[in-house]
């Protein structure tokens, strides 16, 4: 073997090992390197060197947001099954080293990780939904991940993970309590509904029942009105007759004439408006001189100033009295 042979052998093995001590990392994640299987330390994105052979790089680990979405199964107090579809978002918890050799060796893989968070998540939810009843469920999501966080922060911290959100983005029932639930809503329904026509056709018939009120009072005060106001006018007309009797009265008594013309001209206008208003109806009359004399007579008693008189005779004024001395 030539030196110019040796020399390339040497140059070759150089490049080798240069090839192999260097490591690259992808930005949002972090390699572990353990010499002879024991942690030594962590490189960080970009380029890294390591001692061939002695320096290992066990694992790289990526501190980026991660997702998930779970389906599972719970049961509530009042034993109905409850189905939740969730969405898990999960992260590392910091970059600093005690987080990083959590994560890296607290699991053998990924996949005892995300077993292990999958089941710890379903059994918070599922402890939360056990003391609740299937009618509280659906107003508790926000109760349901706060209880959910409170449960599993020290354990995820304990493995070097952190639980950013948790989003109950479905709840379902049974068909059969859905049905149900159906049913109840819609008779809750049906109830506001009967409670709102109810209060509505109260609040119509009270308002009615005061508007008759209302139509009443005024009605009768009208007529109350009204009738005061006929009276007057019947008492005006009385007082005014009673003042024409006794006007007439005293010019005949001073002109020397018998009472009963006056009575005579009543009788007659009677009749006469007997006629104008009668609107075609038949009117009877006892047109006898003893019907005539007796109909004198009683028209005369309601005159005062007059005495009593015999029947078939017309009546006379009395004398006046003589004055007293």
């Amino acid at each position: 073997m030539t030196h110019e042979s040796i020399f390339l052998i040497l140059i070759a093995l150089v490049v080798a090992l240069i090839a192999m001590s260097i490591v690259t990392v992808r930005q949002g994640n972090v390699a572990v390197i353990t010499i002879f299987g024991k942690f030594k330390r962590v490189m960080h994105p970009g380029l890294n060197f390591r001692i061939p052979i002695i320096e290992f790089v066990y694992k790289k680990i990526s501190y980026q947001n991660r997702s998930m979405e779970l389906k599972f199964q719970a049961i509530s107090q009042d034993q109905a099954n409850v189905y939740f579809t969730a969405m898990l978002l999960y992260a590392m918890l910091n970059t600093e080293e005690k987080s990083i050799k959590n994560v890296a060796f607290k699991f053998v893989d990924e996949r005892a990780f995300l077993q292990a968070l999958i089941r710890s998540v379903e059994g918070a939810v599922r402890a939360f939904v056990a003391t609740k009843r299937q009618a509280e469920i659906l107003l508790l999501r926000s109760e349901i991940v706060s209880h959910v966080n409170e449960q599993l922060d020290k354990i995820l911290e304990e493995w070097g993970y952190h639980l950013l959100d948790l989003q109950i983005n479905d709840i379902n029932f049974d068909e059969d309590i859905l049905k149900s639930m159906s049913r109840v809503v819609v008779a809750n329904n049906m109830k506001a509904a009967a409670e709102n026509e109810g209060q509505a056709l109260l609040i119509t018939k009270t308002k009615v029942a005061e508007a008759e009120g209302n139509a009443i009072r005024i009605a009768a005060n009208a007529e109350r009105t009204a009738a005061q106001m006929r009276g007057q006018g019947v008492a005006l007309f009385r007082e005014e007759v009673a003042k024409g009797m006794a006007n007439a009265a005293r010019d005949l008594e001073q002109a020397n004439l018998n009472a009963s013309f006056i009575l005579f001209s009543m009788w007659t206008d009677a009749i006469k408006h007997f006629a104008e208003v009668g609107k075609g109806n038949t009117i009877f009359l006892d047109g006898s001189s003893n019907n005539y004399s007796r109909t004198m007579q009683q028209l005369m008693s309601t005159m005062q100033g007059f005495g009593p008189t015999t029947e078939g005779e017309l009546p006379t004024p009395e004398a006046p009295a003589a004055p007293e001395a």
